[in-house]
């Protein structure tokens, strides 16, 4: 097996290569894996099911070897059915489910040869931006204990920031791939809606903002993942086309020179805190360094409209989960805060639905204009660095619109690219005094999310990005 140091200083693709030119078997690299994740994981709490002897056997009868056979991989506790492997949603009311089947980015995933060795941690229902749950208990940060992990895919962010395996799935419907990434100092992307396949179980998910697919401590390897899970499935809805040659063929090449736009506050000209701002003006001077045309630039839509009524629009989908009578009665077995959340959804009539629909429409519209003028938008990633545990989760009751102008307030810059279904991407760019990770988001148009990628890789490489907590 790999020491730690070893460990660490390979991504996935790295491993790969190690395993193809016999520096190291297969089955040692998932063997260090465990390893590593019975040593992290009671400190943090990221990893809440494991199949460990599965994934080994898996390996072990497997005949035909490709480019990622035994490379470890954990699945995020939502929205992703892996037969054999629970899945609870974050819930305790549903902990020991087998859905049965595998959803398509799973067998995807299971065909590139990936050994999938367990579950990391998620909020009920991926309903807020931390990872404390009845189900799980909290995820905490590898950087700050007493910080959150983000969310909702905060095991995941927690597993790969701790060093336990350099890449974990994970999901994101109004920021729950880049919160992660930014508060755990990874890179986190959602791709262009339609660009990852989200069946056989689900086809235009909370309205078309939901998204899948992995926090990364590496471009490439982000690039690699999506390069095996893109492509629609029989029954899709709609697809994104992706480039021919592939994401991680396409980001050996830097890009032309871009058109950048940033902003260094929210969308709505309000203050945000000071290291999110100084990341953004940090990153702004490195991509004019790059070559890039970089200049300050807002873009012009109604923020307070789209966000709140996107976010409204996302929640309400929880409705047809249940039926109405549910939420009349008793809710034994979740927690508070979405008892609060699943009334709320109940009570959204099909008008108001389909209003609220029609307001992100039209504020998106406005809002994608941006994108004739400019090839990237810079912002910050989230307010500021990891919040303190206990902040915003869900075992608390509190009324539904004052936690949606917290979690609103805390990561501003998420729910409008879920709304637009427009790649985004976050980098761990800058730390604070403290030693906090702090991330900027790139965004770019609608289906460029190689452009976005390869923009990325070239910063990567021009940058002393620090991925693993101390």
């Amino acid at each position: 097996m790999l020491n730690r140091d070893e460990w660490l200083s390979h991504d996935l693709v790295g491993l790969a290569e190690l395993a193809a030119k016999g520096d190291i078997s297969r089955r040692e690299i998932l063997q260090t894996a465990i390893r590593e994740i019975e040593t992290q994981n009671p400190a943090i709490n990221a990893v809440v099911l494991t199949r460990f002897e599965d994934a080994l056997d898996s390996l072990d009868k497997t005949t035909e070897i490709n480019r990622f056979t035994g490379m470890p991989y954990l699945m995020k506790d939502l929205h992703a059915p892996v037969k054999g492997m629970p899945l609870s949603n974050g819930s305790e009311k549903f902990r020991g489910t087998d859905m049965g089947f595998d959803s398509t980015t799973v067998s995807r995933l299971r065909g590139a040869g990936l050994g999938l060795l367990g579950r990391t941690a998620s909020p009920e229902f991926g309903l807020t931006m931390t990872t404390e749950s009845r189900a799980w208990g909290v995820t905490r940060n590898p950087w700050d204990h007493a910080r959150s992990a983000g969310g909702s895919s905060g095991g995941a962010g927690a597993a790969v920031a701790s060093g336990m395996l350099p890449a974990a799935h994970a999901t994101d419907s109004a920021g729950s791939i880049r919160i992660p990434a930014a508060y755990n100092g990874l890179i986190g992307l959602k791709p262009t809606r339609g660009v990852n396949a989200l069946g056989p179980h689900r086809g235009d998910p909370n309205y078309g903002m939901s998204h899948e697919h992995a926090v990364t401590r590496s471009v490439r390897d982000c690039a690699a993942l999506l390069d095996i899970t893109a492509g629609p499935d029989a029954g899709c809805p709609y697809f994104t086309p992706t480039p021919a040659e592939g994401f991680e063929a396409l980001i050996k090449r830097a890009p032309a020179p871009l058109r950048i736009g940033f902003i260094t506050d929210r969308f709505d000209g309000i203050a945000i805190d000071p290291d999110s701002a100084a990341a953004v003006t940090a990153t702004a001077k490195l991509l004019a360094d790059l070559g890039h045309t970089v200049t300050e630039a807002r873009p012009d839509f109604d923020f307070a409209a789209l966000s709140s009524n996107a976010f409204r629009l996302l929640v309400a989908s929880l409705a047809g989960f249940f039926p109405p009578e549910f939420s009349q009665g008793p809710m034994d077995g979740f927690e508070p805060m979405t008892q609060t959340t699943m009334r709320y959804a109940a009570g959204v009539g099909l008008h108001q639905y389909l209003q609220r629909a029609a307001i992100v429409n039209a504020e998106v519209r406005k809002m994608s204009g941006f994108f004739d003028q400019y090839d990237i938008l810079l912002t910050a990633a989230t307010n500021g660095p990891a919040h303190t545990l206990g902040k915003v989760h869900l075992d608390q009751d509190i009324p539904f619109d004052d936690f949606v102008d917290l979690v609103l307030d805390m990561s501003p810059f998420s729910v409008p690219f879920n709304a637009s279904g427009q790649p985004a991407i976050t980098l761990p760019v800058h730390q604070t005094a403290d030693g906090l990770p702090i991330g900027v988001q790139l965004v770019s148009g609608f289906a460029q999310d190689g452009l976005l990628l390869q923009l990325a890789a070239q910063m990567e490489q021009a940058s002393a990005w620090k991925s693993v907590a101390p």
